[in-house]
């Protein structure tokens, strides 16, 4: 049965290549887009708190864009293999459908990694929004609450692998906070205001 889900989705893969590849270059664009809106969101929020600020770029921009660019990797691999390639002729087709799943299950696997830091950034930018005076508090309550969420579907995926849908369903609700926060942006923007220092 494995055998014949393997052959499936490599002849889909062979057969659509062109959209395989798009998914590809589309990983690479995220990768590099995420960079920016971590520093969009760092100019925003430097004088709510620096530091905080500093760990929104890295958690949710150095960190998830390198993931996903060493992710590529993987398919670009399950991509090799299923058009076989001469140098891979030691294997059979059955044996190269079977190392194409690898490299796809293994893009599984390192989503479920990247959601730490899909999670872990949304806890200090959850902060910064909720400290700031010229976003909603509750929204940054939401971010918070969403970054925990996502903390929870990936040791989920990573350690009960069999739980992992189960705790997607539970957690959906917690997951628009970034889609609220976007939407709040986009829709009424963050007029940014001075924020006093604390006193020494």
């Amino acid at each position: 049965m494995l055998a014949i889900l393997d052959e499936e989705t490599a002849n889909n893969i062979a057969a659509h290549e062109t959209l395989f590849r798009l998914g590809i270059v589309g990983d690479l664009f995220c990768g590099t887009i995420v960079i920016f809106v971590a520093l969009a969101l760092y100019r925003l929020f430097k004088g709510v708190d620096q530091n905080l600020a500093v760990l929104v770029v890295i958690l949710g921009g150095v960190l998830p864009a390198a993931i996903d660019f060493f992710n590529v990797l993987n398919d670009a691999a399950a991509l090799i293999l299923v058009r076989g390639a001469d140098f891979l002729s030691v294997f059979d087709k059955p044996q190269r459908d079977a190392l194409a799943m690898l490299f796809l299950r293994m893009h599984d696997q390192e989503e479920f990694a990247a959601m730490i830091f899909w999670g872990l950034w949304l806890i200090p930018l959850g902060i910064l929004v909720f400290r700031s005076r010229f976003l909603p508090r509750f929204l940054g309550v939401w971010l918070i609450v969403n970054g925990f969420a996502y903390l929870a579907k990936s040791f989920a995926g990573l350690l009960l692998p069999h739980y992992a849908n189960a705790v997607g369903n539970y957690i959906l609700p917690a997951l628009a906070g970034e889609v609220a926060f976007v939407l709040w942006l986009l829709i009424r923007g963050a007029k940014e205001q001075t924020v006093n220092p604390p006193a020494s």
